[in-house]
């Protein structure tokens, strides 16, 4: 048996010694050549699979920057809610919901058309495409993740003009003003900063990476023609002119608003580059330590002027260093970041204290904030610029660093013409609106409160009313049921 087994094998090996002919030899170089085509292939395949998905990366991360900052209106209706008194809270968180709201309606139908309709400025092409059609200037990006990114930085915009403004502007003037920051004054800086405008076009460009000027300067001007045009809250100051603080209700409240809005900078300043790329990571840095020594420097000023760390004046500095280190959050290294937000926190805290010898009335400290942190953030991108801060190198120079002063000038330059813009056209909208009567509200409805003159909706509800009417009729009985003798019941209540 094992005989025939034997034979059998070797009859078989016999056969397939036989079946070796050239032709097959033909055969399995075909089928070698068809593996080499099919790795190939394969690996064409995996090349696009890489690019697929790098895009769904960046488009994911830029997304969910995007949450972050429209979270940042949360962060933001704390803060001012908190700032001001309890009549007005209501009012105030009313007044951050609709910035969404009209900030993304607005920015929707007009102001990313102005924003990204590059030299043409107000050529309102319409922009949208298919869902998967390029953003511009950002090819990994579909449209719509970019438009969210920024459609959520033109709400932030509008909402600094409301603290400062806050408790005696009309609701319809909110109305007025919301739509013309983020459907117009704010698009058009942005066109010529980040949507190919004269000032990206520069022999050297003007930086601004996150929005320190486009965003916070712009709406910190806006906040300053506001509050000067419609006039300090009644009894903030006297006749000889001093001042009288008109303390919020809730600070508990406006540091959580501090805290939340800290996390959104980090969707604020990441997000603006526009990819998921290991660049990321020293931003993120960066926007820590600029909130960090903005809160140190404040407190260190605090002490020295008022003589205690108030704990309001080190949550504007902590934001105040947050705004500063936003335009150079790409080009400043850690020292430049600490150094940028120091001094942020510095001038946040002075600001405040210095806006009493100009009788103007900033509930929250949005134009220290915003507009003077964020003017000094945009110059210090000229001064302390490191090429070295970018990945690989090769970054614009400040001239602190050794480069040219040129850098230092368009940043400058910059500044003013955009604060100088946005002055104009938001100081025209206001003295309008002063002047037709539709910017403040009347002395009795500021006494009374926003919450009931414009909304008849207070903010906090007194859980007492009714409370006595229930007493009188149910007393005799509650002490029946407790075995309680009802004189000493009476006496208790």
């Amino acid at each position: 048996m094992y005989k025939k087994l034997l034979a059998t094998a070797l009859g078989g090996g016999g056969l397939l010694v036989l079946l070796t002919t050239p032709a097959s030899a033909q055969s399995t170089s075909a089928q070698s050549s068809g593996d080499i085509a099919a790795g190939a292939a394969a690996q064409l395949a995996s090349d696009a699979s890489a690019i697929d998905l790098a895009v769904l990366t960046d488009n994911v991360f830029v997304l969910i920057c995007a949450a972050l900052v429209v979270f940042m209106q949360a962060g933001f209706a704390m803060v001012e809610a908190g700032l001001t008194r309890a009549k007005n809270a209501a009012h105030m968180m009313l007044k951050n919901l609709l910035d969404f709201v009209v900030g993304a309606t607005g920015f929707a139908l007009m102001g990313y058309h102005i924003a990204f309709s590059g030299a043409s400025y107000f050529g309102f092409d319409w922009l949208w495409g298919a869902p998967d059609s390029p953003a511009p200037g950002a090819e990994n990006l579909t449209m719509p993740v970019h438009f969210l990114f920024n459609m959520a930085f033109a709400a932030a915009a509008s909402t600094i003009v409301s603290g400062a403004v806050a408790e005696r502007v009309k609701f319809r003037a909110y109305f007025i003003y919301a739509v013309a920051i983020s459907s117009f004054i704010y698009p058009t800086v942005v066109n010529w900063v980040w949507g190919g405008g004269w000032l990206s076009d520069l022999n050297t460009p003007f930086i601004d990476f996150a929005g320190g000027t486009v965003v916070h300067v712009t709406g910190g001007v806006c906040a300053l023609m506001g509050s000067k045009i419609t006039g300090a809250r009644i009894g903030r100051y006297n006749a000889d002119g001093t001042s009288n603080p008109i303390p919020g209700h809730n600070v508990p409240l406006a540091i959580l608003g501090v805290f939340i809005l800290l996390i959104g900078w980090f969707g604020f300043n990441s997000g603006s580059f526009l990819s998921a790329d290991l660049q990321i990571g020293h931003i993120g840095v960066v926007t820590a330590l600029g909130a960090a020594t903005g809160a140190i420097g404040a407190l260190i000023t605090s002490v020295l002027t008022v003589k205690t760390p108030d704990v309001t004046l080190v949550g504007n500095g902590l934001l105040g260093g947050l705004v500063a280190i936003t335009a150079g959050a790409l080009n400043l290294s850690v020292f430049g970041a600490m150094t940028t937000g120091f001094v942020g926190g510095v001038i946040a805290t002075l600001g405040v204290l210095a806006l009493d010898r100009f009788r103007i009335d900033d509930p929250v400290g949005a134009i220290p904030v915003h507009m003077l942190a964020g003017a000094w953030g945009t110059i210090a991108v000229g001064l302390l610029a490191d090429p070295d801060a970018v990945v690989g190198g090769g970054g614009p120079v400040g001239f602190l660093y050794g480069g040219s002063i040129n850098l230092l000038v368009a940043q400058f330059l910059g500044l003013f013409v955009i604060a100088g813009f946005v002055a104009v056209c938001s100081g025209t909208m206001f003295l309008v609106m002063r002047e037709r009567g539709q910017l403040r509200v009347s002395p009795e409805e500021e006494m009374l409160g926003m919450d009931l003159a414009e909304h008849a909706t207070p903010a906090y509800n007194d859980d007492s009313v009714g409370m006595d009417a229930f007493l009188q009729d149910w007393t005799p009985d509650i002490g029946s049921d407790l075995g309680v003798d009802d004189d000493w019941l009476d006496a208790g209540v």
